[in-house]
């Protein structure tokens, strides 16, 4: 096991008008799960192979442990990697390519027998062993490559997109297997996804890049609770935050012609500022069929079914435009396409406030 740092490391690719990953500082702890998470472009996998030695970097530093190993090749940085491919070899059976880095070893054969079963053990592919890979389905294939990285005891896990080319539901039950065996084996890892569910269920931090540039790095509740910026409030949360630039008052955000009182220091962080983003997240938001005092009108536009809940869309005017609202409903009694309602508040203190230019956060 052992720590990592990120310091001011940059790739820039031949031609690239602006960096791929631009002077990223980051510290992961002994033992930790990072989830690198984005958008596409935006770093998170040009940053992991940076680490694994697969990019070249261009500024800056990556250590390991007490190592620099910036420019070491990747045999020599004690790392495993996980790729969206399986990259087996289709030749061998399940244990010759768990064990096969082993073999390149020179280790033991019986040595290797040892490691590839208590791997198996660990990912319930016992009764796999003697099969090819073309007799496995997606999830074994995943598991027999995380059995190939397992068996090689690394310092550093690196996964890269491995559950990609899953279906959802093994996506999910294969997530959540990986979060258990990270924590049972206490390995330091960094696991890049462009989805943000599987970043907020697996990290014990999540790093957020937009355009190769790091945005914030907390637990996923800090995320949610307070982003730094409207990128990460957009970003981070299924569904999206409702993002949207309204005019500021001297008491607060305006709104279908409602002003909605915003805390004193929110609004005297805005400054001079005329209008301001103004964020709330669907599950912040209620629905009533009268006029509710403070409450904003909106006309039923489309309904997502979740069973349990409802995701509601509509319009709500702002500043003589319509703009659209999601507000997650009980999903038992959901309004009907066209049908108007009144969308109420549940709690001011989930109000989020962004600059309307920068989207740095206004308020704490």
């Amino acid at each position: 096991m052992a720590t990592i740092a990120y310091d001011k490391t940059t790739r820039v690719y031949p031609g690239s008008p602006r960096p791929a990953v631009d002077e990223l500082d980051l510290d992961i702890a002994d033992g930790e799960f990072l989830v690198l998470v984005g958008p596409s472009g935006c770093g998170k996998s040009t940053s992991l192979r940076m680490l694994a030695g697969l990019e070249e970097v261009d500024s800056g530093a990556i250590r390991i442990g007490e190592s620099d190993v910036t420019r070491l090749s990747p045999k020599d940085r004690d790392i495993a990697m996980v790729f969206q491919s399986y990259a087996l070899y289709p030749h061998m059976t399940v244990a010759e390519n768990m064990g096969f880095a082993l073999k390149l070893r020179k280790t033991p054969k019986q040595q290797i027998r040892d490691k590839v079963t208590e791997a198996a053990k660990m990912l319930d592919l016992e009764k796999y062993l003697d099969r090819k890979p073309k007799a496995l389905s997606g999830g074994q294939r995943q598991r027999v490559a995380m059995g190939r990285a397992i068996v090689r005891e690394p310092s550093v896990f690196l996964m890269d997109e491995p559950l990609s080319n899953l279906d959802a539901k093994l996506r999910v039950e294969t997530r959540a297997n990986i979060a258990a065996l990270q924590k049972r084996l206490g390995t330091t890892t960094i696991y890049v996804t462009h989805d943000q569910v599987e970043a907020m269920t697996m990290g014990h931090r999540v790093a957020v890049l937009k355009d190769g540039l790091l945005q914030q790095c907390a637990s996923p509740r800090e995320l949610y609770e307070n982003p730094a910026n409207a990128f990460v409030a957009g970003f981070i949360g299924s569904p999206a935050m409702n993002l949207k630039t309204v005019p500021l008052s001297g008491d607060g955000a305006v709104l279908d012609g409602t002003t909605i009182p915003l805390p004193r220091e929110a609004v005297a962080g805005a400054g001079d500022l005329e209008e301001i983003t103004f964020g709330v997240r669907p599950e912040a938001l209620s629905l009533t069929s009268s006029d509710d005092d403070g409450g904003l009108a909106m006309t039923v536009e489309l309904v997502e079914e979740l069973g349990a809940d409802a995701l509601v869309h509509g319009s709500i005017d702002v500043n003589g435009s319509q703009e659209r609202f999601v507000v997650r409903a009980d999903g038992r009694t959901p309004p009907e396409l066209g049908q108007k309602v009144t969308v109420a508040l549940r709690d001011r203190s989930e109000i989020h406030l962004f600059h309307p230019e920068t989207g740095a956060r206004l308020s704490a």
